[in-house]
């Protein structure tokens, strides 16, 4: 069972793209792997093309884009300064119409932390 919104998020996007796959024809396999296969190492570093993606998401208002790139990000090793710096641009490109999701953004961001905490207590 998820103990929080990210969790609950990624536990729905897998069960969602189960039942895609399990429909999927060759054309949208296709989009999937070229999907998963751009945010590689290349030319750009993944986690920089996280970013971009991230940056994407929020100019297209996507939430459920800008929580799954925000924990590719988080997975990514991203800074705080790096993410912020990141959205900064988000905005500026979006507008003040992104500043809801901007929240959202920061509100998933802080639950990461704390999810994966070092200090974080573990139940024996």
């Amino acid at each position: 069972m998820p103990k929080n919104k990210i969790e609950a998020f990624q536990e729905t996007r897998d069960e969602q793209n189960q039942l895609v796959m399990k429909y999927a024809g060759k054309d949208l396999k296709r989009f999937y792997n070229l999907d998963w296969q751009i945010y590689r190492d290349g030319a750009l570093p993944g986690r920089v093309k996280e970013l971009i993606g991230l940056v994407s998401s929020l100019v297209l208002r996507c939430d459920d884009c800008i929580l799954h790139h925000l924990t590719q990000c988080f997975e990514a090793g991203i800074s705080d300064e790096e993410l912020e710096e990141a959205l900064a641009i988000g905005v500026i490109v979006g507008g003040s119409i992104t500043i809801p999701h901007l929240r959202k953004a920061f509100q998933a961001w802080e639950e990461l932390k704390k999810a994966k905490s070092p200090n974080k207590k573990e139940d024996s």
